[in-house]
């Protein structure tokens, strides 16, 4: 689970600061895609910074399971982000040169406690993420081999490879045609569910709406409906009809 409590993040701005998150609170349960739209600018990418514990707010708490992240000393905040947040950027960022296999058992080679004991259980896991995200049988190709829908599927087992509690996703569909983004959204709604992973997926395109469990709008920072009473699975459906 992830929450968001009365969190504000500002930047400076010259002699001034620039308000990105605005008072937001909102949660994401396990097992449940909370979609996250809203206009250029509005403030969801730093949502997902703050939830990736890759920035702090200036106030509130951003709450991975019962750990306050906000709180944290930037090596603590690395080694939960590595333990227990799976992250899935716009671009599939695979490595050239590696396999897709290798690009899911190079996250075993991070450091840490444990690290060795991590690094088995990950190759354990790689060809049943692979069989589970479609790619059995792309397991030896290197990006260059793969279409752009494959890359992103390698990149969501990728981020689901330590079996987090909370996976984050940003614009998942922007360099897919309508098909294939439907596939990634279908998958990732998918994977949530029967992994019990708390998932928040930013996009601007409500055409894959269904794919979500509920969606909140961010403008100027601010939330403008919902937070944990946000715009259910069906509303969604009916509005992108």
């Amino acid at each position: 689970m992830i929450t968001f409590e009365n969190v504000t993040l500002t930047y400076p701005d010259g002699a001034s600061r620039i308000t990105a998150v605005d008072d937001v609170s909102l949660q994401a349960l396990p097992g449940e895609v909370l979609g996250i739209t809203g206009p250029s600018g509005s403030g969801k990418s730093s949502l997902l910074a703050l939830g990736a514990t890759l920035i702090r707010p200036d106030s509130g708490r951003v709450m991975i399971g019962d750990v306050d992240a906000a709180g944290l000393r930037a090596k603590d905040a690395a080694a939960l982000r590595r333990e227990r947040i799976g992250i899935v950027f716009q671009q599939s960022n695979l490595i050239p040169s590696l396999t897709a296999r290798e690009q899911l058992q190079a996250m075993g080679e991070l450091g840490g406690a444990g690290s060795r004991r991590r690094r088995e259980a990950i190759r354990s896991r790689v060809d049943d993420l692979l069989e589970a995200v479609g790619l059995a049988g792309q397991a030896d190709k290197t990006p260059a081999q793969l279409s752009g829908g494959q890359r992103q599927r390698v990149a969501i087992a990728r981020g689901l490879v330590h079996e987090p509690d909370v996976l984050l996703v940003d614009e998942p569909t922007s360099a897919l045609d309508q098909e294939r983004g439907a596939a990634i959204m279908e998958l990732i709604a998918s994977l949530t569910h029967e992994r019990g992973t708390a998932t928040l997926l930013v996009t601007h395109d409500l055409v894959h709406a269904g794919a979500l469990d509920r969606i909140v709008r961010v403008l100027d920072g601010r939330l403008t409906e919902g937070g944990a009473g946000a715009t259910s699975r069906r509303e969604l459906q009916r509005t992108a009809a």
